[in-house]
């Protein structure tokens, strides 16, 4: 599989979240975050239900303004570009849900995949159908029809057709029968092995995401109240962070 060519970045950050804020009318939901992520690393960002989670996501993608704070990606201040622009820098989101469209078949969901990209990027890469063989044996099948877990392998495929340099997935577990989870999990470690790719992983399922992760960081209302590395990683003490 080579759709992406392997590099070493070294500790190059692609993606800084610098103190950022974000309200909801007079609601905050997010309080001076600060978050980053490089490439050939997962960062996992946990907690519980309506935490801010999906909305620190959703602000790295521009479908939220921030009122305070900054977003850096590749160098470049990205705080007021659209969500289009950002895809266009090479921003891939795979939001909770999976939000395929139902209606179309497999093949013109993964092709929704090239809005941002140049005309002679425009097709879909091999590694797609590598990682996910189920996709290639029902192209002609419509999304709605899909299992959730294949729906799910789904919305990976349509992001990573984009050939993205950050990958944001939000809870890709959830609802996921156990078969599927492994692949996606593998699908993350193959990701992360070529180097080239910066990956934030929303979770609440702690035990995929201490085996993937290698940043770490547990939000409570709408701040991160936690964060560790892989090698001060202790499962128990996120465990408890999470349920306080």
């Amino acid at each position: 599989m080579s759709a992406w060519s392997k590099c070493i970045w070294g500790a190059k950050v692609m993606l800084k979240v610098d103190n950022i804020s974000l309200f909801y009318g007079a609601a905050q939901a997010l309080r001076g975050v600060s978050i980053s992520a490089e490439p050939g690393k997962v960062t996992c960002v946990l907690g519980r239900n309506g935490v801010g989670k999906t909305s620190l996501l959703r602000a790295m993608v521009g479908q939220y303004p921030i009122s305070g704070g900054s977003i850096t990606f590749d160098g470049a201040d990205i705080s007021g570009l659209k969500p289009y622009e950002r895809a266009r820098k090479g921003i891939g989101f795979v939001p909770q849900g999976r939000e395929i469209f139902p209606l179309l078949t497999v093949e013109e969901n993964l092709k929704t995949g090239f809005g941002p990209l140049k005309r002679e990027d425009r097709n879909i890469p091999d590694d797609v159908f590598s990682l996910f063989p189920v996709l290639q044996s029902m192209l002609g099948r419509r999304g709605g029809d899909l299992s959730g877990g294949q729906q799910q392998q789904l919305a990976i495929g349509r992001a990573l057709v984009m050939r993205p340099k950050l990958l944001l997935l939000d809870e890709p577990t959830e609802g996921i029968q156990p078969s599927i989870i492994k692949d996606i999990g593998r699908a993350i470690t193959y990701l992360r092995s070529l180097g080239s790719i910066a990956i934030v992983l929303v979770e609440q399922y702690l035990d995929f995401a201490c085996e993937l992760g290698d940043n770490f960081a547990v939000m409570d209302r709408g701040a991160v109240k936690y964060a560790c590395d892989r090698t001060n990683l202790d499962p128990s003490e996120i465990s408890r962070q999470m349920a306080l």
